[in-house]
């Protein structure tokens, strides 16, 4: 093989092996081009071709919505119109009246407000339900169509219509919008002379001030253990939770590393001040609805055995998102990476890389989730959330409860009480007597409201099964044996659900007086959480073995 022909062989190898090496990078470029031009001509051709009118906004943002059904839950677009909520989750702070809404059963009802707020000093109460705004009828209106119609520039007053318990007429109030700030500490003080009690429900921007100012109050009155309650948080902005952390943990210390596709975008997030307090002992409250940048406080401290956790296994969100900028005003929250605490764990439970068969995504089993070791040597695991020091039974409600409070019953009784008692303002320690369970029963039997137990559902789908199978007049004096039985059952179910009834309506009652601040007067005394903690307090020799893996 002469030299020529040796060169011109090298040559059109090196040519064919750049060529594929070019086509492997460009071939995904090029597939997103294509996929994007046969999207536009089909929306072209779509908007042109058919019977009735497309509306463009709406069609775009449902294409938008089903793509990112694929993904996980947390890679949310927002469009131009709902920027607002955005801004309320991550600055905890939105131009509006100080009322939450919820939407039950065709009714836009005052499901709570926020004390000091425009609409509290107008004079609106929770329970009351909305039914225009500035004269435009919401009965049919959905969430983000009330929303905004009831939120606006800080300053102009906008004018409502209500209907109230005991009013025969609507109210008419115009109340001003503000710039309305969501508490992330909507109570903090003394359980006892010498244990603090922080509850932390969010990490919006002011997460860590409100924190810092609870811990050194507490701590001028004395405080020498504290509680930190994360039960129900469901977490927030990242940079919260090191600075939370960094309260408790030393100066340079690794709190959590996010790992993702884009290496550039990998961080190391360290503590970088003083802390207030490397000594006190701390107990966290944690639950299954803790999550994300709770289980980055609450596993960071369990990580450097500085805190003993109390409850039940945390949800388990170990996904970080960055916010990007789009065209018009719209944005895009997007997952980019994973986040590891300091032993080295991921908490992430839920693989969203991979669909089951039936189209969900399924959790990692205990049996593969793998060990990793604290600061001091106790092993902890990865891959579904974090599990507590000390396991307390988490507070089951009986179906019957479950059922009266996703039924507003509950809601509607403490409205009436409220406008019964209105100027009894409770007190700590608050406590229903057995006088207000016979008013509950009496009042709820007034309502259209029927309950029917799994028995009697059980016992209608068998009696329609044996009617249309031809069966029924063969067991019909059989069935009716069963259906009086399961009837005779539901006797009494106040009475028998009485306690939990009773601590879920002591709740909701103060919640009319003293809003987010209810907790402040409900008595810890029947916090079974609390009290495992007042306990192993109570005991520094348990608190110091749990922490060394003893």
């Amino acid at each position: 093989m002469n030299k020529t022909v040796k060169r011109s062989l090298i040559g059109l190898f090196l040519l064919t092996t750049l060529g594929i090496s070019a086509y492997k990078v460009d071939d995904r470029l090029f597939e997103i081009a294509k996929n994007l031009d046969v999207f536009a001509t089909m929306y072209k051709e779509l908007n042109a071709l058919y019977v009735d009118e497309i509306n463009p906004t709406k069609a775009m943002r449902v294409g938008i919505q089903a793509m990112l059904k694929e993904l996980d839950p947390y890679t949310v677009f927002y469009p131009e119109d709902e920027i607002e909520d955005y801004f309320t989750m991550n600055v905890g702070a939105y131009n509006g009246i100080g009322a939450t809404i919820e939407y039950f059963e065709g009714k836009h009802i005052v499901a709570m407000l926020y004390e000091d707020s425009p609409a509290d000093k107008a004079g609106i109460k929770i329970g009351d339900r909305i039914t225009k705004i500035n004269n435009v009828d919401v009965t049919d209106k959905n969430d983000a169509e009330f929303g905004r119609l009831l939120k606006g520039q800080t300053g102009p007053s906008v004018k409502l219509s209500l209907d109230r318990i005991g009013q025969s007429k609507p109210l008419q109030i115009s109340v001003g919008r503000d710039v309305i700030k969501t508490p992330n500490v909507p109570h903090y003080g003394m359980i006892n002379d010498e244990v603090g009690y922080i509850q932390l429900t969010d990490f919006s921007r002011t997460a860590a001030k409100e924190i810092k100012t609870a811990t050194l109050e507490l701590k001028d009155k004395g405080m020498k253990n504290l509680v930190i309650d994360l039960r129900s948080n469901p977490g927030g902005l990242l940079n919260m939770a090191v600075e939370i952390c960094n309260f408790y943990l030393p100066k340079n210390l690794l709190v959590v590393e996010t790992k993702g596709k884009v290496k550039e975008w990998n961080y190391k997030y360290q503590t970088k001040e003083q802390p207030l307090d490397t000594e006190m002992p701390i107990v966290v409250l944690i639950n299954g609805r803790s999550a994300s940048a709770s289980e980055i406080v609450s596993g960071t401290l369990q990580d450097y055995d500085r805190a003993v956790l109390i409850g039940q296994r945390s949800f388990g969100k170990g996904l970080v998102q960055i916010t990007k900028d789009l065209s018009y005003n719209t944005k895009i929250k997007v997952t980019t990476s994973k986040y590891y605490i300091p032993s080295g764990r991921c908490i992430q439970a839920i693989d969203y890389g991979h669909r089951q068969t039936d189209g969900s995504f399924g959790k990692l089993p205990d049996s593969l989730r793998v060990p990793f070791k604290t600061k001091g040597g106790r092993m902890v695991l990865d891959g579904a959330g974090i599990d507590p020091d000390i396991t307390t039974k988490s507070a089951d409600q009986s179906e019957y409860v479950k059922a009266l409070i996703k039924n507003k019953m509950i809601f509607y009784y403490a409205n009436k009480y409220y406008f019964d008692n209105q100027n009894e303002k409770p007190k700590e320690n608050f406590s229903l007597n057995n006088k207000t369970m016979g008013e509950f029963d009496s009042w709820l039997k007034t309502q259209k409201y029927v309950y029917e137990t799994a028995d009697q559902k059980a016992i209608e789908a068998l009696i329609k099964s044996t009617k249309e199978s031809g069966e029924y007049s063969k067991m019909k004096s059989s069935l009716d044996e069963l259906k009086k039985v399961a009837d005779q059952n539901t006797q009494g179910l106040v009475k028998k659900n009485w306690d939990q009834i009773k601590e879920a309506l002591e709740l909701e009652i103060l919640s009319r007086y003293y809003y987010q601040k209810a907790m402040k007067f409900v008595a810890f005394e029947k916090d079974k959480d609390i009290q495992e903690a007042l306990r192993l307090f109570a005991n520094p020799q348990k608190y110091k073995s749990i922490l060394a893996g003893k």
